[in-house]
């Protein structure tokens, strides 16, 4: 109970020291409040458990920061409040994921941006912190945070994968084309592949029934939508990793990366 008592006062210190952080926190927060009542008006529990779970994550940055005796950038913090929000609520609860076709995309792309931020400020951290005996290059810096964040990216689809695959949620979105091409369709067995153009619909057969999908194309089963996912968390990552290698050779001249970086607090 005391432990419980010190963080949430810790948080509301945290809060309090930085008045933009909280007006942006408190607004998200009834925002998602408004949308569990909703929810649970309109007996839909799932959304409501999506809800409880967004507020747990507005937690995550005061959590780092008490954890590891850090200090988080406003413009860092701003952006992973408004990263989960725009996640759980808008893309889930909102449907925003199916009615804007690169929310997705966005998202990926602003996750391997923040994975990567994450990861060059664990080794920075690690680089600055007077018990540890850690000395890397900017470079190394930069390639261990490249490597961080597409490894998060990775694990991240082969969890979606295993959510479509036993639980048949359609987390990997999937892509209509017009045009596939596989060896499955040569004949003769020869590994050979056979394309196939001007797809205009599919036609799948269950239980003895011809079930026209009337998509406009062949429907690619999540492939597609992974690897766009990775290479938007593979151009954020780049990106990221850019700007923290010139920030260390610098040694913090970025006030672009400087905002992005957490700081080691003394312990007084």
């Amino acid at each position: 109970m005391a432990k419980k008592q010190n963080f949430l006062v810790t948080a509301h210190r945290s809060l309090k020291e930085k008045p933009v952080v909280a007006t942006v926190y408190i607004i998200l927060r009834f925002l998602v409040l408004g949308m569990m009542v909703a929810q649970f008006f309109n007996r839909n529990f799932e959304n409501v458990f999506l809800c409880v779970l967004t507020l747990i994550l507005f937690l995550l940055p005061t959590i780092l920061e008490k954890q590891l005796q850090i200090d988080l950038p406003n413009a860092l913090e701003i952006i992973i409040l408004l990263f989960i929000f725009a996640a759980e609520i808008l893309g889930e609860i909102s449907s925003y994921y199916t009615t804007f076709a690169y929310w997705d995309t966005m998202l990926h792309t602003l996750n391997g941006f923040l994975c990567a931020a994450i990861g060059f400020s664990l080794v920075d951290l690690c680089n600055r912190h007077k018990r540890i005996s850690l000395s890397l290059s900017p470079i190394y810096m930069a390639i261990v945070a490249f490597c961080f964040s597409m490894t998060i990216g990775v694990l991240w689809e082969f969890f979606e994968c295993a959510m479509d695959v036993f639980f048949f949620l359609d987390m990997q979105k999937d892509t209509v084309v017009n045009s596939i091409s596989s060896v499955m369709l040569d004949p003769t067995g020869s590994q050979i592949p056979v394309a196939i153009h001007n797809i205009t619909d599919v036609i799948v057969v269950a239980d003895g029934q011809e079930i026209p999908l009337g998509l406009g194309g062949y429907l690619d089963i999540g492939i597609l939508d992974t690897m766009m996912d990775l290479f938007v968390n593979f151009v954020g990552a780049i990106v990221f990793s850019i700007v923290g290698y010139f920030y260390v050779k610098n040694r913090g001249s970025g006030r672009f990366a400087k905002s992005l970086i957490p700081q080691v607090l003394n312990k007084e």
